[in-house]
């Protein structure tokens, strides 16, 4: 005979054994990475889909009813957890569009993304016997979810079932399930892939006007420049085979005249973490918008550029160690302030100047010394 007590506190013990080993996921390291709390990077994952308080879909509805059709169950629900609530993309059975957050049952399920959380009898279980949505209306007893993952991993919500009776899903319905989360989540990577298509086309449209502007600049400068650009395509700034020749004259003009000369190197903090929570497209709209900031930032005759790891580097000639850092410093509050699109965006910053006798790899060695070491420093710093 089914006791829900007992399978209720089974389930309960399998979920809190399996917390810590969840803990130390790919996701969760990547945040730590970037200095981030979990609950605030799935918060800001779940906006950069625009997604909450948007309207009915029918791909959405059409999980909730196979949800309830598999599942057996009157109420099936497509819910995205927020800070404070949680709201329903989808739903069958159920009236309101949303809940508090501290009464929802998705808030709990989305902690293990990895599984579904299944809670046979609400009125027995600690966590809930008390809810309002256990005690009053709808009268939850059963309930099932799959979390909702985006496609780094965040659990944004869940693809969840509720009954009014205490039960327990069978292993085709938990499959089942399981497949319906799985394809609300190619549902939000589809999303994600249509963004990042518009972002492209726009992207490729602003460029198609600069590159026309900069074969313009090419031809009356330097027409035989005009067989192999010098420019790196995403950003705009010189490439680096065109940065490498930059140095090495300037270097050599430093061992001429005896002037003083800067180098900079500069990395996007954590860049990869920013394109897998925000896609690809909006990685380089950050590399964009960081090579104009710096752009607007150098002095006419600087040389910028973005090499192949797509590290920025710029040459100061006739900066000293006090410009150096005064520049340096302007670089790094500058992109600070750039608004933020899903996610602030900041720079570490490493600075050397340049002597007579050195070589361009003595510089560069010096300069990515510095860089490694602001990184290491929490990033957003000048070494």
């Amino acid at each position: 005979m089914f006791d829900p007590s007992v399978f209720a506190q089974t389930r309960l013990d399998r979920l809190e054994s399996d917390a810590d080993g969840y803990a130390r996921t790919e996701l969760a390291g990547l945040s730590a990475e970037a200095g981030l709390d979990e609950e605030t990077r799935r918060l800001q994952i779940l906006q950069s889909f625009r997604l909450v308080d948007t309207e009915p879909e029918p791909a959405f509805d059409d999980i909730v009813t196979l949800a309830s059709m598999i599942c057996g169950t009157p109420i099936a629900l497509v819910s995205l957890v927020t800070d404070d609530r949680q709201w329903f993309k989808a739903r069958v059975g159920m009236e309101p569009n949303e809940t508090p957050r501290d009464q929802s049952f998705c808030a709990h399920a989305i902690r293990n993304p990895s599984r579904i959380m299944e809670v046979p009898d609400a009125s027995q279980d600690a966590r809930f016997m008390h809810n309002p949505l256990v005690v009053g209306a709808p009268g939850i007893r059963f309930y099932a979810g799959a979390p909702l993952l985006s496609p780094s991993g965040a659990a944004l919500g869940t693809v969840c079932v509720i009954d009014r009776v205490a039960r327990a899903l069978t292993p085709a319905m938990e499959q089942g399930l399981q497949a319906l989360a799985r394809q609300a989540g190619e549902l939000l990577a589809l999303r994600r892939a249509n963004s990042d298509l518009e972002s492209l086309n726009q992207s490729v449209m602003e460029m198609q006007v600069e590159l026309e502007q900069y074969q313009v600049q090419l031809e009356n400068e330097n027409a035989t420049l005009a067989e192999a650009s010098p420019v790196d395509p995403v950003s705009g700034l010189n490439n680096q085979r065109t940065f490498e020749q930059q140095l090495e004259d300037e270097l050599n003009r430093v061992e001429r005249l005896k002037t003083p000369m800067a180098l900079m190197l500069a990395d996007i903090d954590h860049l990869r973490l920013y394109a897998s929570d925000f896609g690809g497209a909006a990685g380089n709209d950050a590399l964009r918008r960081v090579a104009k900031v710096m752009k607007s930032q150098a002095r006419g005759y600087d040389t910028l550029a973005c090499l192949r790891s797509r590290r920025f580097a710029v040459l100061l000639p006739g900066a000293d160690k006090v410009l150096l850092a005064a520049v340096a410093e302007r670089f790094r509050h500058a992109v600070a302030a750039l608004p933020p699109i899903g996610r602030a965006l900041t720079v570490s910053i490493g600075a050397t100047t340049a002597q007579p006798i050195d070589a361009p790899l003595d510089v560069m060695e010096r300069a990515r010394t510095e860089l490694s070491r602001a990184s290491a420093l929490g990033g957003n710093q000048v070494a």
